[in-house]
């Protein structure tokens, strides 16, 4: 009778926690997974590569390859866990392996696209491809770097999710008294020809020009406390 009284407890402590994981990572058709990305705060994640991306992406996608691990990583590093992840990729593969993981690694509630783009276009659901963005030459880019003034430039994409967590960091920057300089943004997405120019390696990253010179540059998401120091 003993041993039974604490079997029970510990079953139902089993199952209960099965079909917690299983109603906080499913498969979604694409009809509701299109209900569920109208919700508040959440986050989609694509988690193809970046042609793929490019050739076609749900609106408001963020993207990390996953075939890529050190770069899925530190994206996905910069999403809230609390908040509900919507993965998705051509067919369902790569992103079922994405939210697995994800959940492995503290993310609380994480959808996945059943079929992928391939079943969203069966669905005639609509994806954003991409535009033929006019690319900005490395003259051009100069003309915006004054001699006489300290100039930061952020160059990032819509789609990379540590590109986002550092745009309320930049706006505080940009309302500070303390701090006078220009900033400069280049969506490095779609100016692919500037971003081989200046050998940017990962989005953001973040350049400080003095008096026309290059001083100073870092990659990634940074304090903004780091980055009014270098302007000063």
């Amino acid at each position: 009778m003993l041993l039974y009284k604490l079997f029970v407890p510990l079953l139902a402590a089993f199952l209960f926690g099965c079909n917690a994981n299983a109603q906080n990572n499913i498969s979604l058709s694409p009809k509701d997974f299109e209900k569920g990305i109208t919700g508040k705060d959440i986050q989609i994640l694509d988690v193809r590569t970046m042609e793929e991306y490019q050739s076609g992406h749900i609106k408001k996608a963020l993207l990390a390859d996953w075939t890529n691990q050190d770069q899925f990583k530190e994206r996905v590093a910069a999403l809230a866990k609390t908040k509900p992840v919507y993965t998705y990729c051509l067919s369902g593969g790569r992103s079922g392996q994405a939210a697995s993981w994800m959940r492995k690694n503290g993310f609380e509630t994480v959808f996945n696209l059943e079929g992928g783009t391939m079943a969203w276009k069966k669905a005639n659901l609509p994806l954003e491809g991409k535009q033929n963005e006019k690319q900005m030459t490395i003259v051009a880019y100069d003309s915006l770097i004054p001699s006489d003034k300290t100039v930061l430039v952020d160059i990032g994409a819509v789609w990379c999710p540590p590109c986002v967590k550092m745009t309320p960091v930049i706006d505080s920057l940009t309302t500070s008294k303390d701090l006078h300089f220009i900033l400069v943004k280049i969506d490095g997405g779609e100016q692919e020809q500037l971003v081989k120019e200046l050998a940017i390696e990962a989005f953001p990253t973040f350049i400080i020009y003095k008096n026309g010179k290059e001083i100073w540059r870092k990659k990634g998401i940074i304090s903004a406390e780091e980055l009014a120091e270098k302007i000063n």
